[in-house]
């Protein structure tokens, strides 16, 4: 084995393990491949930066945006519409009908658009056919990946192993080459989910009757165990504050949803509105919010200002404790890492990249190289000093830690007095500091003893607690402003229903697949603020998280439960990062231009079936007349491009050059024929099949397809058998990504609307990759004979 076969081999390796595990981004370690591969000299610097130039790149990204301009003109609007007439309300012929029209529009669209286009249609017709959305939404995403089997553009790759062929010196697959095989494989497949698949779709609730448990999404929230109504006193200095300065959403995370006022009721409340006294106020959170409220109403000013000095007080330090490069922390927030109960110490600020953050630092995420500005003891200082995941502690001065942080203005001196109800709770049952961010930084006890506070730690009489937070917080807690606040009665939980109007409702909201805002959180993006929008709780990987929302990081195939008045909802449907799922709701598409993309496809289409114009141009030059005949936008034809894959395939397709190249893919293909060659070609089809079908599950599609076209290639040539049969099945294995939900952005789509778990699409998604299994191994050899 050669050097160069060694190297090729240990990138190839390096990369699976970086694809599967995630540790950067994807189209990050396909671009470092492209330089690696450069570098070391394997493959030309030509070479390496061939696959931005490369047929089957173009031919992806001008797919893209030819897909976009279907979907902006409402063809699946169009076609929606007559899906009710034609299959009624029962499930078995709405299931059937649905995964054929996502497979024909898929046979020429992006796969995920497809499925992000007719999830809102779907949406309405389980509400309207008093069916299950749960029952609809996988079959939808099945059935577009399906689709994307039947024709060449249907899915990347299918024209990746057709351009492969092509610059291999071997005729490539025509645009409809894949068609009889595909079509094959797609009947089967809705066969199965129709027949079989949805009896393994997860349930509506039993305890309901069926029309609230298939109109309803609320259940699966569990919205009514958080709503509650609560009493504003007329000694409340809540009163005369706006709902925005009484900090019950942003400080206790207590949305107000409405305000009963002399016997009228107003819903979806503005930030600006005005509380007054004996207001009835329709909450939604928990109900140890109002005690942690209470009690910190309960303490007592000692001081208006103290100053930074009382940080270095009572034996207590202040230090810069840097998180190392390669920190196990990084990436934790301190709430996760339970930090002051690990280490004994409170952090202050945190320094990061010339910048101070001194709020919500429980739900920040730590990053390599932040420096944690800590206070505590000196013992506990000393700790640090030959750390894993820390370096050496930089102990501060009064005057320097002024001067770099000025955060005097943030800290306070309270008192718990004799009488007070905190005494004798242990910090954890008093929740001091849980919802609000202020946090307790140190507590001095009556004979003189500091401490850092634990969770187990309990409160005493005279303790004086030093706090740091934001001052018009603390303001707030300490004038009594929530002490008196109550409950009306615990037991009692209004019913949602009360909540909506004709003006008001509750809607499901998701990322659209082309939006920007995955990793953000809800207070990054101000989403209250700019939307006048509340967010009631977020259904992610089979659970609904109804607590801490403003501060968890978005992802892909979260669903969010919003309310608000309608015409903001719909407002909000405008917006091309989220994705409202109620189709009255949906920016109004240009039908009036739907002939015109409809005849662009048809002018795309029909050349290249007849060979007058390779693929990759007709695509192009279709592209551009969507955007000349104004289907779609330039900005939005930018947006609907998935330059994720498009970088990750550019940058993953020297490797194959590599693997071509060096003799790694004919060692690789060796080893296949020595393990299956004995048996047969079919024996060598049904191997490949099925590598292909389990590294879908964790490998992006393009790839792996990237990746496995080397192999068959040389497999096929060393056996001398025809290679079109291998590449196709490859090519339809990799996109039959149905086992699990991270295996396909189509797949994460439907995820959180659909209220599955990980394990219902193995119950479904393993089956149905058996049948189409069964049926390439008999269609195969039959349409392309090794």
């Amino acid at each position: 084995m050669s050097a160069e076969i060694i190297i090729v081999l240990a990138i190839l390796i390096s990369v699976i393990v970086l694809l599967v595990t995630e540790w950067m981004p994807l189209e990050v370690v396909a671009l470092l491949v492209l330089g690696v591969l450069a570098i070391s000299g394997i493959v030309s610097p030509i070479e390496a930066l061939a696959g931005f130039s490369n047929p089957a790149v173009v031919t992806i990204w001008a797919v893209f945006i030819l897909s976009g301009g279907l979907t902006r003109t409402g063809i699946a609007n169009i076609l929606g519409r007559q899906l009710l007439k034609v299959a009624g309300r029962k499930p078995s012929l709405l299931v059937a009908t649905i995964m054929v029209i996502a497979g024909l529009l898929s046979a020429f669209m992006n796969n995920v658009a497809v499925a992000a286009l007719m999830l809102p249609v779907v949406m309405d017709i389980a509400r309207k056919t008093d069916n299950s959305p749960s029952a609809l939404l996988m079959p939808l995403a099945y059935g577009s990946l399906l689709g994307g089997l039947t024709t060449m553009i249907g899915t990347p790759p299918n024209i990746l192993v057709s351009e492969a062929l092509r610059e291999n010196g071997l005729t490539p697959f025509s645009l409809f080459d894949f068609t009889p095989v595909g079509l094959m494989v797609m009947i089967s497949g809705i066969a199965f989910v129709t027949l079989i698949g949805t009896r393994l779709l997860p349930k509506p609730l039993q305890n309901m009757n069926r029309s609230e448990a298939h109109k309803d999404f609320r259940p699966q929230y569990a919205l009514q165990e958080r709503l509650f109504e609560i009493k504003i006193p007329p000694t409340s200095a809540l009163v005369g504050k706006t709902l925005a300065k009484s900090r019950l959403g942003s400080g206790f995370g207590l949305n107000v949803v409405g305000i009963i006022r002399e016997e009228k009721t107003l819903l979806a409340p503005e930030i600006t509105q005005t509380l007054q006294a004996d207001d009835m106020l329709i909450v939604e959170g928990r109900l140890d919010r109002i005690q942690e409220m209470n009690h910190w109403g309960q303490l007592t000013l000692d001081t208006d200002r103290i100053g930074a000095d009382v940080l270095f007080a009572h034996g207590m330090q202040v230090a810069e404790l840097p998180l190392g490069p390669a920190s196990a922390f990084a990436g934790q927030t301190l709430s996760g890492i339970g930090f002051r109960n690990r280490f004994g110490l409170t952090v202050l600020a945190i320094g990061r990249e010339g910048r101070r953050i001194n709020e919500d630092l429980k739900s920040q995420l730590l990053e390599a190289d932040d420096r944690l500005v800590v206070c505590g003891p000196a013992m506990e200082m000393a700790a640090f000093q030959n750390h894993t995941d820390f370096l050496s502690p930089r102990q501060l001065d009064p005057l320097g830690f002024t001067n770099t942080y000025s955060m005097e203005d943030r800290i306070r001196r309270l008192r718990i007095s004799e009488g007070s109800g905190l005494v004798g709770l242990s910090v954890n049952e008093s929740r001091l500091g849980d919802a609000v961010d202020v946090q307790i930084l140190y507590i001095v006890r009556q004979n003189g003893v500091a401490l850092i506070p634990k969770s187990s730690d309990v409160f005493e009489a005279s303790d004086q607690l030093i706090v740091s937070g934001d001052v018009d917080m603390i303001s707030i807690l300490l004038m009594k402003g929530i002490e008196g606040v109550f409950v009306q009665d615990p037991s009692r939980h209004p019913d949602p229903s009360m909540i909506e109007d004709d003006h008001v409702g509750l809607v499901e909201v998701i990322l659209s697949p082309h939006s920007v805002l995955s990793g953000q959180t809800l207070s990054q993006i101000h989403f209250r603020e700019k939307y006048g929008l509340t967010v009631l709780a977020i259904w992610r990987k089979g659970r609904a998280h109804r607590s801490g929302l403003r501060g968890m990081a978005l992802e892909f195939g979260d669903a969010f439960l919003l309310y608000g008045p309608w015409k903001k909802l719909n407002v909000l449907g405008r917006e091309p990062d989220f994705l409202v799922l109620t189709e009255t709701a949906q920016e109004p598409p240009r039908e009036d231009k739907a002939k015109v993309a409809l005849t662009i496809m048809a002018a795309v289409l029909l050349p290249v079936m007849l060979g007058w114009v390779p693929i990759y141009i007709a695509v192009v030059m279709g592209a551009a007349f969507m955007v000349l005949t104004k289907c779609l936008t330039m900005e939005e034809a930018y947006r609907y491009i998935e330059w994720k894959a498009v970088f990750l395939i550019a940058g993953m397709l020297p490797l194959g050059t590599a693997l071509d190249q060096s003799g790694a893919a004919r060692l690789l293909a060796e080893g296949v024929i020595g393990v299956l060659g004995p048996l047969g070609p079919l024996a060598v089809l049904f191997g490949l099949l099925v590598i292909t079908f389990l590294a879908t599950s964790i490998i992006p599609t393009s790839a792996l397809v990237v990746l496995m076209v080397p192999i068959a290639l040389k497999t096929s040539a060393s056996l001398g058998i025809s290679p079109y049969g291998l590449m196709m099945g490859i090519a339809m294995a990799a996109s039959s990504s149905f086992t699990s939900p991270i295996s396909h952005p189509a797949n994460v789509l439907v995820m959180g609307p659909g209220g599955y778990r990980f394990i219902d699409y193995i119950k479904v998604g393993l089956p149905l990759t058996l049948v189409i299994l069964a049926v390439l191994m008999l269609t195969l050899p039959i349409f392309w004979p090794l």
